[in-house]
């Protein structure tokens, strides 16, 4: 297991001679001892915790709570999501896309449209260890994985209390929940742990970009860098990528996890099948930092571990702090 990661800053204090006045420069001054120059203060380091989902400073490691967010036009502006640690994005039925948004660090008040499960999120999930996880319904088929799986439930069916439906807007589109009732409802929810993400200055061997896109069947995600905010901008299908509190969705840090996407045993009443997204293994990646791509590997020994990222030199694959999206897709775009 790897320790805490910290920062140390050192605090060097300077040693200030005092003036003697002497009379010569190997006797004292009439009816003065010699006296020695102050002693240096010793160094002393101050630890700065950082967080394992940032990289950023914190106090104390808090729950972490994951939530599966809509992520087609109906269900936009999402609330909540630049609140968030880590966002996932998965394929689902037809070629669209959901999101799965990770809190831990900060929670925002509430969040949402909250939708349904996949079976994908339960083979991520574990590496959080027992996250509280809030969905909205899931397959009948699903259910019994849903009760195995390495979570707490605190989906609308066991939590109704914590959801309520968003005035302005239409079902499903319009369920939302509050996340400190989502947590009240989990109080063992596993905290904040390693998962395996390095953060730090970034290595040698990027090529500079000013975009990035990533396709899957039915969606489009463009990362285009602004140099003024220090982040990867998001734009979803042509669109700007906003956010319900107002301004564009972005991060510092975007992650293309290129992994294999294959039929699952589930589908919907029209025959879709729900895509299985493999997320354990070894895999490609790419990795969008300060404006430039970085080519990267992956790898997940087991659903319990987290998932390194190394350059292709085999260093570590250091994040910049702050938010990162990790986007899940094939090379090529496929309907299992």
């Amino acid at each position: 297991m790897r320790l805490p990661r910290m920062i140390t800053i050192w605090l060097a204090g300077a040693a200030v001679l005092l003036p003697v006045a002497a009379c010569s420069a190997e006797e004292p001054a009439p009816g003065k001892a010699p006296q020695a120059a102050p002693a240096a203060p010793t160094e002393e380091p101050v630890e700065v915790k950082t967080h394992p989902f940032t990289g950023k400073p914190y106090e104390q490691l808090k729950p972490v709570l994951a939530v599966k967010i809509e992520n087609t036009a109906a269900g936009k502006p999402q609330l909540g999501l630049k609140s968030a640690d880590i966002v996932y994005v998965e394929q689902v039925e037809a070629g669209l896309t959901r999101l799965m948004a990770i809190f831990s660090s900060k929670l925002p008040a509430k969040v949402g449209p909250v939708r349904s499960a996949r079976i994908s999120d339960l083979h991520i999930a574990p590496q959080f260890g027992k996250p509280a996880f809030s969905y909205s319904g899931v397959q009948t088929k699903m259910l019994p994985f849903v009760a195995e799986a390495s979570l707490f439930d605190v989906g609308d069916t066991r939590n109704p209390a914590a959801y309520f439906r968003q005035p302005g807007r239409f079902a499903p589109y319009n369920l939302f929940a509050t996340t400190k009732k989502l947590i009240a409802k989990a109080p063992k929810a596993s905290k904040a742990k390693d998962i395996g993400f390095t953060f730090g200055d970034a290595p040698e061997g990027g090529t500079p970009r000013k975009s990035y896109t990533v396709k899957w069947p039915a969606a489009r995600f463009t990362f285009a860098w602004s140099e003024e905010k220090k982040q990867w901008m998001i734009w979803q299908d042509g669109k700007k990528d906003m956010a319900a509190e107002g301004g564009q969705l972005g991060a510092p840090t975007v992650v293309i996890q290129y992994t294999k996407t294959e039929r699952s045993e589930f589908h919907d009443l029209n025959d879709s099948y729900t895509p299985l997204v493999h997320t354990t293994g070894k895999g490609k990646a790419v990795v969008l930092r300060d404006g430039q791509a970085f080519n990267a590997n992956w790898e997940r020994k087991s659903e319990k571990d987290g998932t390194t990222f190394t350059t292709e030199s085999g260093d570590p694959m250091n994040f910049a702090p702050g938010q990162v999206w990790v986007a899940l897709a094939s090379r090529k775009p496929v309907i299992p």
